[in-house]
């Protein structure tokens, strides 16, 4: 069967020469990565207690802040749905922060009542919900930092996520279901058994038409939003699907697991349209808001690399030629003199012991034709 244009286009495209640059930032192996709602900077939440934004200038990143006070690893992260300037993190001491970047300061803190593993701002950017090891899922105030509800589930909660119109959530659980509430009543709308086991994340396309799930079972599904039916499964992975993240158009789906690689399928068919080479396990991948431009995290645990580079390191892959038009300040798409030709341009972030900031290192050629974020993502239920 012959390929899609838009396979062809991108399987060049990933074909394409590529670079890379390495930058420190944290002291430890990294959880969490995420893009702004602009695409202008990526926020990393590490082992080392502390949280790190980067600024995205060109085809470089340049590390922009520190983001100290958990007393405890950061599992998660997230920004902000449409305010480029916050992001809140996720604390196994039992709190949650939500930062400003314009003032470096942490403007909340609020405590909640275990070791919290997941984080999400709902689309309306008023409520944002952290989920615990107790399986205890606690809905906070965005504005005045209280909490508003609380859940305690008598199953395993491992992702969560409203939908793109605010208006049901959904979570992910040990038993292969995703369960379905109505919002903001939290009453039950639907469980639907999805994989015959684990059902560990939970991805929405920017597009509002479909939303995914990864499973134990090693399998991707893709589910109609409004229908609720799963219309095609991607079956690649030979592992339990850690993460999962759909690109800026929606027509990409990128999946990770403790496969040494990330597959990236068309979503529309289903076709592998390439596959990222990793050294280890993959907990985290996400594609920028904007760009078809990915950051991704892996696990170190194996130990086999030197591990002043294994800390935690950050690689993105642009799948366009940056030009000084294209700038990451918020525009996001290609500028009026950007070159439409395929091509793709690589730059790491690599993440070193000890020292939080370090001169940027000089460039060097990986072998991977996408862009990597090694990371470590400790979760509950891996």
């Amino acid at each position: 069967m012959a390929l899609s244009p838009y396979v062809q286009a991108m399987q060049e495209l990933f074909r394409a020469n590529t670079r890379s640059r390495e930058f420190p930032a944290h002291g430890a192996k990294v959880h969490s990565v995420a893009w702004s709602c602009c695409g202008r900077r990526l926020a990393s939440g590490s082992f080392d207690k502390t949280a790190s934004v980067f600024l995205l200038e060109k085809d470089r990143l340049v590390k922009e802040n520190n983001y100290r006070g958990h007393g405890d690893s950061v599992d998660q992260l997230c920004w902000h749905p449409s305010n480029p300037d916050l992001f809140v993190t996720a604390s196994g001491d039992k709190t949650i922060r939500i930062w400003d970047v314009r003032t470096t300061k942490c403007i909340a803190t609020v405590n909640t009542k275990g070791e919290n593993i997941n984080i999400c701002w709902s689309p309306d950017g008023q409520t944002i919900v952290v989920g615990n090891k107790d399986d205890v899922v606690t809905f906070i105030d965005a504005k005045t930092h209280r909490s508003k509800a609380e859940e305690q589930f008598k199953f395993e909660v491992n992702e969560i996520s409203w939908n793109n119109d605010n208006n049901m959530f959904f979570l992910t659980n040990g038993n292969g279901c995703i369960n379905i509430l109505s919002y903001p009543e939290l009453k039950p709308i639907q469980s639907i058994n999805a994989h015959p086991s684990n059902c560990i994340c939970i991805k929405f396309d920017p597009m509002g038409k479909y939303f995914a799930t990864g499973s134990a079972d090693a399998l991707v599904s893709l589910w109609d939003v409004d229908e609720l039916v799963c219309v095609r499964c991607f079956s690649r992975l030979d592992w339990p699907v850690r993460t999962l993240s759909f690109s800026h158009d929606g027509k990409m789906l990128a999946s990770a697991s403790e496969d040494h690689f990330i597959d990236i399928a068309e979503v529309e068919t289903g076709e592998k349209l390439w596959e990222v080479q990793c050294e280890s396990p993959t907990f985290t991948v996400a594609w920028h808001p904007k760009r078809p431009l990915l950051a991704f995290a892996c696990d170190d645990k194996d130990g086999k690399y030197d591990s002043s580079r294994e800390a935690g390191t950050v690689k993105l892959s642009s799948g366009f030629p940056m030009t000084p038009n294209d700038t990451a300040a918020g525009q996001g798409t290609r500028g009026h003199n950007a070159s439409p030709r395929l091509g793709m341009e690589e730059c790491s972030v690599s993440i070193g012991q000890g020292k939080d900031v370090g001169p940027l290192l000089t460039c060097l050629a990986v072998p991977s034709p996408l862009s990597q974020l090694h990371v470590c993502c400790s979760q509950k239920h891996l």
